[in-house]
């Protein structure tokens, strides 16, 4: 562990100016707009370009076709735009090449044939083909969906089909799961689940019924657990973190002004802090990893309070992505964030502390969650215990 002040860092000492950013504006519905920052440190000019804005609030969500919806999650209400204008396009470090390689398509007819849910496709990630080839280090890396792939909640930014009450979890499938991991033959992977409010542990115990049959069938696998905040019970987070996991991961997603906005209201900022906060606390030397969205409309101010909140609970390893609209009645993009800016997020946060940090456009939570740096960690904390 580096030894590293958890209070806040020194805010003169970032290279920010408190003037605005420099940026092309696309007004794309009433009072919303994409913001593309054209430089790493921000400057006073803007230039602006507008489209014809709508004088009425009433249709809160918007589509392509212009009809309004409630969107895909309990209730529809939730006082930002969505939708999508056709005339916005990604900027070119978004657009990725269709993924293909003799490594990716063993992956995908193995995870087939093994009947295996992966978050890599249910949540349509970008970098499904650089995760599933190896990447730069060899190392495939998968994320493997548990107890279905129906979710109770319904956050404004994620594609995973919601329902109040999914069909109830396969008792089978942490064996199954388990044997069918070992068979492929990797030596690390990522389990993670959709939200399951309806159970009473929140999946906790299937989660670490898994992770035992893991460790059971192969005990050198490295394991990630990347959970729900199961309501907040920290009984959850004990029993999962007690299963012999190697990595405890928990999203914050976004900063803490944009968390109702964002995510499901059972979600919170502090009760995400608590269950990262609580995972690191009930066993020695645990690994705690957490994720954050940029492009929602945060500001700089509150990705680095974010970053200070995350380090003063210790939390070990940090990712940071563009978030992106996944259909018309998701969130809209508020900016697209540049890989310089991604670059320097890296360095500073990698100078308050964290022992490591993945930051780019296409970053995700799970993204090569096996690399090298990641496994040496596992390695060291295993070898001192």
């Amino acid at each position: 562990m580096m030894n590293q002040s958890l209070s806040k860092p020194s805010i003169p000492s970032i290279p920010f100016s408190s003037t605005k950013p420099k940026s092309l504006i696309f007004f794309s519905h009433p009072k919303q707009s994409v913001i593309i920052r054209s430089k790493l440190v921000d400057s006073d000019n803007e230039v602006v370009q507008s489209s014809k804005t709508q004088s009425s609030n009433s249709k809160l969500f918007e589509s392509e076709n212009g009809k309004s919806s409630k969107g895909p999650y309990p209730g529809g209400g939730m006082g930002v735009y969505t939708g999508r204008d056709p005339n916005v396009k990604k900027p070119e470090w978004l657009r990725q090449k269709a993924p293909q390689g003799d490594k990716f398509q063993e992956v995908k007819e193995s995870l087939s044939r093994l009947k295996l849910n992966t978050v890599c496709e249910e949540a349509q990630c970008p970098n499904i083909g650089e995760c599933w080839n190896g990447g730069g280090d060899g190392i495939a890396t998968a994320t493997i969906m548990l107890l279905g792939d129906t979710c109770t909640r319904g956050c404004r930014f994620c594609a995973v089909k919601t329902s109040r009450n999914p069909a109830p979890p396969d008792p089978m499938e942490p064996e199954n799961t388990a044997k069918a991991i070992a068979s492929w033959g990797v030596d690390y992977i990522v389990l993670t689940s959709v939200d399951r409010d309806d159970l009473p542990d929140g999946g906790s115990g299937h989660f670490t019924r898994t992770v035992e049959a893991l460790k059971s069938h192969k005990p050198d696998i490295m394991v990630e657990c990347l959970t729900s905040d199961f309501r907040g019970d920290l009984n959850a987070v004990t029993t999962l973190v007690h299963s012999g996991l190697d990595v405890f991961a928990h999203n914050v997603e976004t900063v803490k002004r944009l968390q109702r906005i964002v995510r499901d209201p059972r979600a919170g900022y502090e009760q995400s802090l608590s269950v990262l906060k609580h995972a690191k606390l009930c066993k020695a030397g645990m690994i705690t990893k957490t994720s954050i969205m940029l492009g929602l409309g945060e500001t700089d101010e509150e990705v680095r309070e974010t970053m200070a909140d995350l380090r003063a609970i210790d939390v070990d390893i940090l990712t940071l992505g563009q978030y992106l609209q996944p259909t018309p009645l998701h969130l809209t993009v508020k900016e697209y964030v540049t890989p310089a800016k991604f670059a320097f997020w890296k360095d500073y946060g990698e100078s308050i502390g964290f022992r490591y940090v993945a930051s780019g456009p296409l970053v995700r939570s799970s993204y090569r969650a096996g690399e090298l740096f990641v496994k040496t960690m596992v390695r060291e904390k295993s070898n001192s215990s």
